[in-house]
């Protein structure tokens, strides 16, 4: 017989039913994963009611919905959510980034802090953006009970940003899903991405757009080197998120030649990105900052080749090496590319995948969260 306490645990899963990126991967993946370890904790994701997010979730049956009613984030941290936590009287509350402003006393709060990048790199954000997210974070990182981030490079700019010497701040690594891991075949990928997109022979990025995301630098790169003229096409990933003028006034100069070999896809369906993974030729990924980087290590997971940055928290993907780059160098990461290009037959993409899985699994990151839930973090370092 059971006799473990049910657990109740509330998620605020707003940024489920915002455009795909690091956070509504961590939220989906994470809590899939501790609903399949768990069978005494009851967790409730707040979001506004989406199809798409039910199916998400549709095998985990200790997960329900709490439909938000209110659109403005302001209102909903200041009285829906209270309210709510309060009402149904949960155990814990897990937040990304930002805690309500008023506490329930009954309730332990959980804040995971992705990055602070704002403050590292001021030149991609504005002034009121970096003061108002500096005092939010800086709040809820003083007043949450367990504080969480993603990499080490992470956590070390936010004790030293907000002065937490004495705080714990647990790392909750962003994983890789099992999926990436199973073999597949690339004839058929190709042959998938051929007859919707009318090539199969490209370099892959994946990721916003954004200036600090530095794609002007691989498509600049890809010009220079002329590999626009051999059958080899470029393709970009990613939601449109800020304006990217370095970018964009490249594009706008691009020959109609170029314009053939170049493309930029904003929305693309989660099955035909794995396929475009899976049927590249290489994944290159020049970022300048990153308070984790997910799409290298998916590429990676699937056996496609890598030139990743070597800058902020992806200093540690050093099993790229030796195709690992510092961003801010042209000349550098040009000698790279053109190397990469040539010699990434050669690459043992076994032990980078292997690498991979045993550093970037869901699976530990869901035991540190499970055992902050048991009231148990004694085995985790921080």
């Amino acid at each position: 017989m059971n006799t473990k306490k049910l657990i109740k645990v509330f998620i605020d899963g707003y940024s489920l039913n915002k455009e795909p990126q690091g956070v509504t991967t961590y939220i989906k993946e994470l809590y899939k994963e501790i609903a399949i370890q768990t069978s005494n904790i009851k967790f409730f994701i707040g979001c506004f009611e989406d199809d798409n997010i039910k199916k998400e979730f549709k095998d985990q049956k200790n997960i329900s919905f709490i439909f938000y009613k209110h659109k403005s984030r302001v209102y909903r941290m200041l009285f829906e959510i209270p309210h709510c936590i309060r009402k149904e009287e949960f155990d814990f509350a897990h937040f990304q980034y930002v805690i309500p402003f008023k506490r329930s006393e009954k309730c332990k709060y959980i804040t995971t802090i992705h990055d602070i990048l704002f403050n590292e790199y001021p030149e991609y954000f504005s002034k009121m953006y970096r003061y108002k997210r500096n005092f939010l974070f800086y709040r809820s990182a003083k007043n949450t009970d367990f504080l969480l981030t993603v990499s080490n490079y992470s956590r070390e700019s936010i004790k030293k940003k907000y002065q937490l010497k004495n705080k714990n701040v647990f790392i909750t690594p962003n994983g890789i899903n099992e999926s990436y891991f199973k073999d597949y075949n690339k004839k058929k990928s190709k042959i998938i991405i051929k007859e919707k997109y009318g090539f199969d022979d490209y370099i892959l990025y994946v990721s916003r757009i954004e200036p600090r995301k530095n794609q002007e630098l691989l498509l600049k790169t890809y010009l220079e080197t002329k590999i626009y003229k051999t059958s080899t096409h470029l393709v970009f990933i990613g939601k449109n998120s800020i304006k990217n003028i370095k970018l964009n006034k490249l594009v706008n100069c691009l020959s109609s030649n170029q314009k053939q070999k170049i493309h930029f896809f904003e929305n693309v369906e989660q099955t035909h990105l794995i396929e475009f993974y899976k049927a590249a030729k290489m994944f290159i990924y020049p970022s300048k900052a990153e308070g984790f980087g997910i799409p290298p290590l998916e590429a990676g997971a699937l056996k496609i080749p890598v030139l990743c940055s070597n800058v902020t928290a992806m200093e540690s993907f050093i099993f790229f090496n030796p195709y690992f780059f510092n961003p801010n160098d042209e000349d550098g990461f040009k000698r790279k590319f053109q190397n990469f290009y040539t010699s990434y037959k050669s690459i043992d993409l076994n032990i980078i995948q292997d690498e991979i899985k045993t550093n970037y699994s869901w699976e530990k990151s869901a035991q540190l969260l499970t055992s902050i839930f048991n009231r148990n973090t004694s085995n985790f370092e921080s």
